[in-house]
C-alpha cells in the first residue's frame, strides 16, 4: 500500500496505475483465469477509486468554499452600492451635494464591478453544482463496485468450492483403471488365441490322421473279438495259437 502510494504521488494517477498493474502482471497475478488473483487486483482497483473519490470529495469542498467566499463577496459589494446609494440619496435630501455626489461616485465604482462579480460567482456555482453531481455519480459507482466486490468474492469462493470438489472427484476417477484392466484383459485374451494357433499350425496333420485311423482300427478289432467271445462272431483268420507243449518238451 505504501509503495503504491509513492508511485501515485510521484508518477500521477493514470501513470501510477499503468505501473502497478504492470507490476501485478510481473508478480504472476493471472486477472485472466478469474481466480484469487483477479479478486486481488479487483480489491486494488476499489481501493484506488476509493482514493480518488476521496480526492474528488476534497476537491469538491474546495471549489464551494471558494464559491462560498465568493458569494458572500458579491454580497458584501451589494450592500456596499446600497448603502452607498443610500448615502448619497439622503445627502442629496439634505441639500449637500457634495456629500451626495461623492457617496454617488463611491456607489457607481461598486456597480461597475457587481456585473463581473456576479458572472464570476454565477459561473462558480455552475462549476460547484457540476462538481457535485459528479461526486454524486462517483460515490454511486464506488458503492456499486463495492457490493460487486463482495459478490465476486462470494463467487470466486464459490469456484473454489468447485474446483476442489473437482479434484477430489478426479482423483477417485476409476475410469482410467478400467481401461487399463480391459486392455490387459484383451491383450491376454489374444495372446492366447496366438498361442492355440501357433499350437495347431505346430502339429504334423498326416500324423493327426494317422492316430485317428489307429484307433479307429483298434476299437473295431475291440468289437469284432468281444463279439466272438460271446458267440457272435467268427474267429480271426490266421490267428497264433500258443504252443500248448512247449512246456512238456522242456529238459
Amino acid at each position: 500500500m505504501g509503495a503504491r502510494k509513492i508511485i501515485y504521488g510521484i508518477f500521477g494517477q493514470r501513470a501510477g496505475s499503468v505501473i502497478v498493474g504492470t507490476w501485478n502482471w510481473l508478480w504472476g497475478i493471472p486477472v485472466e483465469k478469474g481466480g484469487t488473483g483477479a479478486v486481488m487486483v479487483a480489491e486494488e482497483s476499489l481501493r484506488t477509486m476509493q482514493e480518488t473519490v476521496q480526492r474528488l470529495t476534497e476537491a469538491v469542498a474546495t471549489q464551494v468554499a471558494a464559491y462560498q467566499r465568493a458569494e458572500q463577496k458579491y454580497m458584501q459589494k451589494v450592500r456596499e452600492y446600497q448603502a452607498l446609494e443610500n448615502k448619497a440619496r439622503l445627502a442629496a435630501q439634505r441639500g449637500d451635494q457634495e456629500a451626495a455626489r461623492l457617496a454617488m461616485s463611491q456607489a457607481l465604482q461598486i456597480e461597475a464591478i457587481l456585473g463581473p462579480l456576479k458572472e464570476n460567482v454565477e459561473t462558480a456555482e455552475r462549476y460547484v453544482n457540476a462538481a457535485k453531481q459528479k461526486l454524486a455519480r462517483e460515490k454511486e459507482r464506488l458503492a456499486a463496485y463495492k457490493s460487486e466486490l463482495s459478490n465476486l468474492k462470494d463467487i470466486n469462493e464459490v469456484n473454489q468450492v468447485l474446483e476442489q470438489m473437482t479434484r477430489v472427484n478426479n482423483s477417485y476417477n476409476i475410469d482410467s483403471a478400467k481401461s487399463q484392466f480391459e486392455a490387459a484383459k484383451n491383450a491376454i485374451q489374444a495372446r492366447q488365441l496366438r498361442s492355440r494357433a501357433m499350437s495347431e499350425l505346430s502339429e504334423d496333420r498326416s500324423e493327426q490322421i494317422a492316430a485317428q485311423l489307429d484307433e479307429m482300427a483298434m476299437d473295431d478289432e475291440i468289437s469284432r473279438r468281444l463279439a466272438m467271445l460271446t458267440g457272435q462272431g467268427s474267429a480271426p483268420a490266421n490267428l497264433p495259437m500258443p504252443d500248448l507243449d512247449f512246456e512238456k518238451r522242456l529238459p
